[in-house]
């Protein structure tokens, strides 16, 4: 399923994810603070079916979902490793499975960083300054585990 990034209802599910109330995201938009709930309705169970879609095609166990979050915690049964997809306004949907790899020689390093602190930035997680994409990863999720 496609998350329609660019529309007016995922605007304001992400502006509800940053934290701002409904009536200050109807009035930025000169909208009824009741239009702005049935859109956010009608975006949750968006992102709660896309998420649940992407989980069934990568074969990962559904454990916790959060679709005013964008996140979905599950264990993937053919890797048999836990795995987090999560909405990026920035990325898109994304993937992410537990594993320890060697970081520093893999050619996906700086996206794999990037990707991880704008994840951060988006839900407003803190972390510790590391260079290790793994530890980073585990230290975001299992932050991200608490808000679920």
């Amino acid at each position: 399923m496609f998350l329609p990034i660019d529309e007016k209802q995922f605007k304001f599910w992400k502006l509800r994810r940053d934290g701002l109330p409904n009536i200050n995201i109807a009035r930025s938009f000169n909208i009824s603070r009741q239009a702005v709930s049935r859109a956010l309705i009608s975006m949750d169970k968006r992102i709660e079916d896309t998420l649940l879609e992407m989980a069934q095609a990568n074969q990962i166990e559904v454990e916790n979902i959060n679709a005013k979050r964008g996140i979905l915690f599950g264990h993937s049964i053919p890797l048999d490793a836990n795995a987090i997809i999560f909405v990026s306004a920035k990325h898109g949907m994304q993937v992410w499975y537990e594993h320890e790899g060697d970081c520093g020689a893999c050619s996906r390093y700086t996206q794999c960083i990037e990707l991880l602190w704008d994840l951060a930035d988006e839900m407003k997680v803190k972390l510790e300054k590391t260079d290790d994409p793994t530890k980073l990863a585990d230290e975001l999720f299992g932050k991200l585990r608490g808000l679920a």
